[in-house]
């Protein structure tokens, strides 16, 4: 998995990428086929926000998130990141729950 995190207008500093990966820690081990990861972190004015683009085969989720303080944005990026992923986990299962065994491309 390859893991970018990067600041707009803020210097990542090293407690801020071991927070970061901490979080993401949980979303990886939700869904395993994670190929890349990344985060932006970015201040404007008094709003401080988050925003993570995880790649998934098949799909690129991206979440935003913005507020008064850099840790709980992250947290609430987190958050909305997990039930995401969770929900396309849950989709890729279901569609191919409906398949046949031997049906495949023999026909």
């Amino acid at each position: 998995m390859n893991l970018q995190i990067s600041g707009h207008h803020i210097e990542v500093t090293p407690a801020l990428r071991e927070y970061v990966e901490n979080k993401l820690d949980p979303v990886v081990r939700h869904f395993d086929k994670v190929t890349g990861v990344n985060v932006v972190l970015s201040v404007e004015k008094l709003k401080q926000m988050a925003e993570v683009t995880i790649h998934v085969p098949g799909k690129d989720i991206h979440v935003e998130e913005s507020g008064d303080d850099l840790y709980a944005a992250i947290d609430a990026m987190f958050d909305k990141l997990d039930r995401q992923v969770q929900k396309y986990k849950q989709k890729v299962q279901d569609h191919h729950r409906g398949e046949k065994p031997g049906l495949h491309a023999a026909e």
